[in-house]
């Protein structure tokens, strides 16, 4: 369905602006853009970044929100505008409710509203636990071929959590030439870890797949870990674990006890944003009281004013960060509406005249 531009002018000396028709793409529209699609889409991760690097964004802090009855639970809103290529502002409202999972329904459910800059009319709403997956996912990816850039490349990954930002990750991971000797798989639900399991063996996966009953053996046995859980407080804090120096995707954020953080290379997405709401390098600042064991942001490494040493383990810690979100929204209207599939919203807007 396709819809008319309306052009308002607000005066007579000023220039008219258009308002887009408004529009709503599902979750099946999203993936139907984004499969098999992960180079590109890693691609834009690393323009992004580099974009926010620059200060062509604005990526203020996320806002949680929270309720004392169900104090697992969570819906956090992460406002955002991105220029460049891109140039769209708008917010991502993504909840965590982790009970859900025992329901046998995913953990998070999110949209995403793309917003005109010009006018500051949304002019779309799209279903968005895809998107957050596929920027996740990207990002995790960037980060693993940049921070292996001066040591041996990886052949031995360990997934610790595996639900759908693992399972997302394992296909970026492959989309983008990664293969690996041996694939390590651990959760604490065992069901999870074999679900897990058969969806890496009907995916194709190369080498040798193995479920780790122990943290441990899957960190000691891997070159590229990857946390993936939801974990709300440090569970792993042993560094001895760490002492043939992997590369770690932190991407839940809360795994790692600060004693880990401190005896690693740490790079961050966004420092500010990493660190708060006790996230594991936020513990290791009230630990320290200073932000030293920081050696900077993703975007620093790709620049070059941040080289990694490859006899430590270093440790990416991607809070999330809401340009990614716009960005990768973004590339799906523009798909969609390229394709002539919009599913546009008539009337939406109904007072478009100042004066009626």
């Amino acid at each position: 369905m396709t819809s008319v531009p309306t052009t308002v002018t607000a005066s007579a000396t000023s220039e008219p602006h258009t308002v887009r028709p408004f529009a709503v793409i599902s979750g099946a529209q999203v993936q139907q853009v984004l499969e098999g699609r992960e180079k590109q889409i890693v691609e834009l991760a690393e323009s992004t970044y580099r974009l926010h690097g620059a200060g062509d964004s604005v990526n203020p802090p996320s806002y949680f929100l929270r309720f004392p009855d169900r104090p697992t639970s969570r819906i956090i809103a992460l406002p955002a505008s991105i220029g460049g290529h891109v140039r769209v502002d708008g917010v991502k409202w993504i909840s965590s409710f982790p009970e859900n999972v025992q329901a046998g329904i995913p953990r998070a459910s999110a949209v995403l509203i793309l917003n005109d800059q010009d006018t500051g009319y949304p002019f779309a709403c799209l279903e968005s636990s895809i998107i957050s997956a596929t920027r996740t996912a990207a990002s995790a990816v960037l980060a693993a071929d940049r921070l292996s850039r001066d040591r041996p490349r990886p052949t031995r990954v360990g997934f610790f959590g595996t639900g759908l930002i693992a399972r997302y990750i394992h296909t970026f991971l492959a989309g983008n030439g990664w293969s690996f000797d041996e694939i390590g798989v651990h959760d604490l639900s065992a069901d999870s870890a074999a679900g897990f399991r058969r969806y890496l063996e009907q995916s194709g996966a190369t080498g040798r797949i193995t479920v780790q009953h122990s943290a441990e053996e899957l960190i000691r046995g891997s070159d590229l870990v990857v946390f993936a859980t939801v974990a709300s407080e440090p569970h792993v804090s042993d560094p001895t674990w760490f002492s043939h120096n992997p590369v770690v995707l932190h991407v839940s954020l809360r795994d790692l006890a600060p004693e880990i953080v401190l005896a690693s290379t740490n790079i961050v997405d966004d420092v500010e944003h990493c660190l708060k709401a006790d996230t594991s390098p936020h513990l290791a600042e009230q630990l320290t009281g200073n932000r030293d064991f920081l050696q900077g942001t993703l975007d620093d490494v790709m620049a070059g004013r941040v080289t990694v040493p490859a006899d430590r383990p270093v440790v990416f810690s991607p809070f999330g960060l809401g340009v990614l979100d716009l960005a990768v929204g973004k590339y799906v209207y523009d798909e969609t509406a390229r394709s002539g599939k919009l599913h546009v919203v008539d009337d939406f807007f109904h007072e478009l005249r100042r004066y009626g």
